[in-house]
């Protein structure tokens, strides 16, 4: 094997990352689906009515951690961080260092922080950012396509991870997620949007408050 058939895949590589970053934030979030598509919803970010509609229950007076799973390239991280108060914190989770990178590029407040793993160890991610509970939990992970037994083990942490009285919001194009939430969320919201490419089943599953 010569040289020149060593470094030939590195430069169609390269070539490949440059033309899906000129595209800007729909090219980064493609080439995410390219290379992880069981962990990527859709190959297009939700509409701005999925996000409107999703965020709606949230009381943001109340909210001092919000995280995400599988935030892509912070399609909603910025709707949040509008609303969410200057106390507060937003930390997303994702297996693809792609999405990690673009997102610590590109999103510069300090309540942001973008973490590099699996939303199955959200507690001990929330603990080791100095929290001891989050708020409320956003997700649009594909649960109908995630590997055996990845989509219960992100239900129960999320679960236990959330203070009583908030609420684990979930986007979907199936009704998949629904029955991981069942098991532990005995109160669940559910909604539909229309306008959005697919358009998507949402839930609210909210942790009981304490007696």
């Amino acid at each position: 094997m010569n040289g020149s058939e060593v470094t030939k895949p590195a430069k169609t590589g390269n070539m490949r990352q440059r033309f899906m970053e000129a595209l800007g934030p729909l090219g980064v979030f493609f080439e995410g689906f390219l290379e992880q598509p069981r962990m990527v919803g859709s190959i297009i970010p939700s509409s701005r009515f999925t996000i409107r509609k999703m965020l709606k229950p949230v009381k943001w007076d109340e909210c001092k951690l919000f995280v995400e799973y599988g935030p892509g390239v912070g399609t909603f991280c910025q709707p949040v961080l509008e609303r969410l108060r200057q106390d507060g914190a937003l930390i997303v989770i994702d297996t693809n260092p792609l999405f990690i990178d673009y997102l610590q590029r590109t999103i510069t407040d300090s309540r942001f922080t973008a973490v590099l793993g699996s939303a199955a160890d959200v507690e001990e991610i929330v603990r080791d950012n100095g929290h001891d509970h989050a708020d409320y939990v956003l997700s649009g992970l594909p649960f109908s396509t995630l590997p055996d037994g990845v989509g219960p083990a992100i239900a129960e942490a999320t679960y236990n991870v959330l203070r009583p009285g908030g609420a684990f919001l979930v986007y979907q194009f199936t009704a998949k997620a629904r029955d991981f939430m069942a098991k532990h969320f005995t109160h669940i919201d559910a909604g539909f949007e229309v306008l959005n490419v697919l358009p998507c089943t949402l839930f609210w599953g909210w942790k009981e408050r304490a007696a």
